[in-house]
């Protein structure tokens, strides 16, 4: 990041994402704050994996207690900032097997620059001050054309909209947009910047929260029977990788803290993690299709 060009914002979003083209349920992360907080926020998460000794941290490699560590405290740095009201976390997930996406010739690519303009839309213009200026970093590690979705942002700051809104439930709002200005998008490298390890950690659990609850649920129960006067058999032991009992414990600490915090994030109820009241700082939201027409965008025949 330009230190200089970072300085003339007022608020900067850094985001990654898990899978585009692969799995059921796929995720965007997007971690948002004022411009004066970066630096010094920036600083405290590279101690963090300094202590840890992990040089770049990556959901997909969590298999070890190292990795366990790192991530519960990255997860307690998020929680503590987003308290006190410095920094919000939203992640956005969708279920490529609902109606909007089970369609033929999906288009991955086009589909996450929808995804992207949802989760920036709703995060920059509703949840920080109008007038706000953005820097945004994403991890430059994806499929998406970046200079498509700015056109989108530019094209959305400038006109009045009639839109439905995605967090009342189809409802339609009339919005005057008068500005939405995002001045600077430079995809980074992930390893060079840890506020987008950060969104790396909490799009991978979002999206491992939904696709792998029934292992959590085994995890779980496991692990409530070793405390027991009656544990399980051995044979009824559930058989997990080391990866996913490191995953588990760190879900089960991350919903845990929550629910000690009351930041209203939900587990068991919907079978994944999410946040019924997007207003939180941690906001796991679900899209959901709007309506019988909405439809993800289709690969234009050759």
């Amino acid at each position: 990041m330009s230190t200089t060009q970072a300085e003339a914002m007022s608020h900067i979003a850094f985001a990654d994402e898990k899978g585009y083209n692969e799995g059921r349920y796929r995720g965007i992360a997007l971690v948002t704050l004022p411009q004066q907080n970066v630096n010094v926020f920036r600083h405290e998460m590279q101690r963090l994996l300094r202590e840890s000794e992990v040089r770049e941290f990556k959901w997909e490699k969590l298999a070890s207690a190292r990795e366990r560590f790192a991530a519960l405290k990255m997860i307690d740095f998020a929680i503590e900032k987003a308290l006190n009201g410095s920094l919000r976390i939203d992640v956005l997930t969708w279920d490529t097997e609902d109606s909007r996406h089970k369609i033929p010739k999906r288009d991955d690519i086009a589909n996450l620059e929808r995804m992207y303009y949802h989760l920036l839309k709703y995060v920059l213009c509703e949840r920080w001050p109008d007038g706000s200026i953005w820097a945004l970093y994403p991890d430059e590690n994806t499929a998406l054309k970046w200079n498509s979705v700015q056109d989108c942002l530019d094209c959305a700051g400038r006109k009045t909209e009639i839109r439905r809104d995605l967090f009342t439930k189809g409802k339609f709002a009339l919005r005057l947009k008068q500005e939405f200005r995002i001045e600077l998008l430079s995809p980074c490298k992930s390893h060079q910047e840890p506020l987008v390890q950060l969104a790396d950690l909490f799009a991978g659990i979002s999206v491992y929260s939904r696709s792998s609850y029934a292992s959590y649920q085994s995890w779980e129960a496991a692990k409530k029977a070793e405390c027991s006067l009656f544990p399980m058999e051995q044979g009824r032991l559930p058989k997990l990788s080391k990866s996913n009992k490191e995953r588990c414990c760190v879900m089960f600490e991350f919903n845990n803290k929550c629910k000690s915090k009351k930041l209203g994030v939900s587990l068991k109820t919907h079978k994944g993690l999410k946040t019924p009241d997007a207003k939180h700082p941690i906001n796991f939201w679900w899209y959901e299709p709007q309506h019988e027409a909405d439809k993800a965008p289709c690969k234009l025949r050759t």
